[in-house]
């Protein structure tokens, strides 16, 4: 059973969650910033190395009717480019609503979004939904 990292790519932030197979669910882990796009490889890397995931999620936004956005060009260079930098597989996730489900949790998943922020907690709904669509 593998280990995934999950992204919640964003512009200013990218949030990462960490999730397991063999349980079928999935950690909000923190926040990676972003400057005008590019990512902060360097944090990035520390995530990879200290989980040693087997594979890697992003969320992949979409518009409502499944088309593509500019901005869905821009996720798919962030992901050609951890496949580049880490040589990871990268599976993507349709990620709509996801953020706005991270701003509707209660009960055990508020404290994660008060400790690690609405990125964070996006990444991890998006892994767990991958997670249990597996």
């Amino acid at each position: 059973m593998r280990t995934l990292l999950g992204f919640d790519f964003g512009l200013q932030r990218i949030g990462v969650a960490v999730g397991q197979e063999v349980t079928g669910t999935a950690s909000a882990l923190g926040t990676v910033r972003s400057r005008n796009g590019k990512p902060d490889w360097e944090m990035i890397a520390v995530f990879i190395k200290t989980w040693q995931p087997d594979a890697l999620l992003v969320g992949l936004p979409l518009h409502a009717d499944g088309s593509e956005s500019e901005f869905t060009r821009t996720v798919k260079r962030f992901i050609r480019q951890l496949e580049d930098r880490f040589k990871l597989p990268v599976y993507t996730m349709d990620e709509r609503l996801s953020s706005h489900a991270a701003r509707q949790l209660e009960g055990c998943r508020q404290h994660e979004l008060e400790a690690k922020g609405i990125d964070a907690v996006a990444a991890c709904i998006i892994l767990q939904n991958w997670l249990q669509s597996q």
